[in-house]
């Protein structure tokens, strides 16, 4: 018994000694392991004075953003004093269309921070400007077309102060089932070091982005749990103008006098309403928003799934895609929206200013639904000037498919569509938008630098949205 007491006290002296050991490391500020950056930064809700910047790190940490117009000089800063690893700093009080560098970390210490980590704020609502935006559809699939996309249209923008004012998703952001590792590999990724930490970027979700590998497809159109809506911030109480949603499925948000609508065509709401339930909780939104917000000057909608396309997928075959033109889209033409940006079919597809046709392919007749029969291109060839709008005469959208920012590949047999102008499913490629005052012009950016389409519209703007 004694020789048992003996070895039980010399345990607990061991033990004791350790622990006191430990406690004096401790105290002493002993290195632990550091807490390592894994997502981000990445820019979200951003508006002409505020935006929220993302991060995700390894273990969990406290939160902390310094920020300044002056590199070098971050002399203004926000925190959060609770311990994630989801990180969502929002910053508040920025001056409208301006350049601010920032740095995200914890408390004491910074995990990114240099003359790179920069974004410029929104113009105010409704202002007149030259505002360039970036489309991507279906681009994450770690492809070496969706690598070439990206390094094309980023050697297209070029590098200055207002390259670029925003980017959006067409839906399909991480194939194949939109779990949180395919966001990280796929798309996340391949994005950080420039479009993410420079660009505020306004999503919209695709099928893919519904599939996740845990639940079923229908359980995740209902409840919306997925990766996509744990990874992405919307503006669903108007933060950014338009009319708030209050989820952030569907939302809208304005570019000076940009006026975009970002909708779901895949998810339901009250378990129930897709887009092309014109009863439904979307499109009554919808409507609201669209009145509200007709006179601001250029308006613009994208979702993913097409209404006219014959690339990979068929829209005269495919339940979203026929009661989406059937249901859906004169709601939107008869509120003027002048140009539609879809995904889905892993091509590029566009019309030329079109009306009223909600009908299949063969009933597609251009000489009664084209608004005009010019290519809209505005480059001098025949039959090219830009298509035009009045004030009296508010008629028409342009519909554009691209969706190969990273997916490419597949045609219909009656490939192209007859409703479409020009078709590619040969080329990967994303779009830019370009918006002078009343003049518009789109170009598709292609992953070998050509650009191989292009149009131009010109809009005579209300009063309020023209000065």
């Amino acid at each position: 018994m004694i020789k048992k007491y003996l070895v039980f006290c010399s345990l607990a002296v061991l033990l004791f000694s350790a622990a006191g050991f430990a406690q004096e490391k401790k105290e002493k500020g002993a290195a632990t392991e550091p807490v390592r950056l894994i997502r981000g930064p990445y820019l979200q809700v951003a508006s002409s004075t505020g935006i929220m910047i993302r991060w995700r790190t390894d273990v969990s940490s406290r939160s902390k953003v310094n920020y300044g117009t002056v590199p070098g000089k971050l002399d203004r800063s926000a925190e959060d004093l609770n311990l994630l690893t989801e990180h969502k700093i929002s910053l508040t009080g920025l001056k409208p269309y301006t350049k601010y560098y920032y740095s995200i970390g914890e408390l004491k210490t910074v995990l990114q921070g240099d003359e790179h980590n920069s974004f410029v704020t929104l113009p105010e609502p409704g202002k007149p400007g030259h505002y360039r935006i970036a489309a991507l559809g279906d681009c994450g699939d770690n492809s070496i077309n969706q690598r070439n996309v990206k390094k094309e249209l980023l050697k297209y923008l070029g590098d200055g102060e207002h390259a670029l004012d925003a980017w959006i998703l067409l839906g399909d952001n991480a194939y194949q089932d939109g779990t949180d590792s395919e966001f990280q590999s796929k798309f996340f990724n391949i994005y950080k070091d420039d479009l993410l930490k420079k660009y505020p970027m306004y999503p919209a979700p695709g099928n893919h982005d519904y599939h996740d590998t845990d639940l079923t497809a229908k359980h995740a159109q209902e409840t919306h749990e997925t990766a996509y809506y744990q990874n992405f911030s919307m503006p669903a109480e108007a933060e950014a103008g338009g009319v708030p949603s209050h989820t952030q499925a569907f939302y809208s948000f304005d570019i000076g006098n940009i006026h975009f609508l970002s909708l779901d065509s895949y998810g339901k709401e009250d378990k129930s309403y897709r887009l092309y339930d014109t009863i439904g909780p979307q499109v009554q939104w919808i409507k609201k928003d669209l009145a509200a917000n007709q006179n601001k000057g250029w308006v613009i909608a994208f979702w993913h799934h097409p209404p006219y396309t014959m690339g990979s997928h068929n829209s005269d075959e495919e339940e979203e895609l026929v009661k989406i033109r059937e249901n859906f889209i004169q709601i939107i033409e008869r509120a003027g929206v002048d140009v539609v940006l879809n995904g889905h079919s892993h091509g590029y597809e566009r019309s030329r200013l079109m009306k009223g046709h909600y009908g299949m392919e063969n009933t597609f007749d251009p000489k009664k639904h084209n608004l005009s029969s010019s290519s809209g291109k505005n480059d001098g060839s025949k039959n090219s000037a830009p298509y035009t709008k009045t004030s009296k005469n508010n008629n028409g959208t342009v519909y554009v498919l691209s969706g190969s920012a990273g997916k490419l590949g597949g045609k219909q047999a009656s490939y192209p569509h007859n409703a479409m102008y020009f078709s590619d499913a040969d080329h990967g490629g994303s779009c830019v938008l370009d918006v002078k005052g009343n003049r518009l012009e789109l170009k598709w950016i292609c992953a070998d630098g050509l650009i191989r389409d292009q149009f131009t519209m010109v809009k005579e703007l209300t009063k309020n949205a023209s000065k």
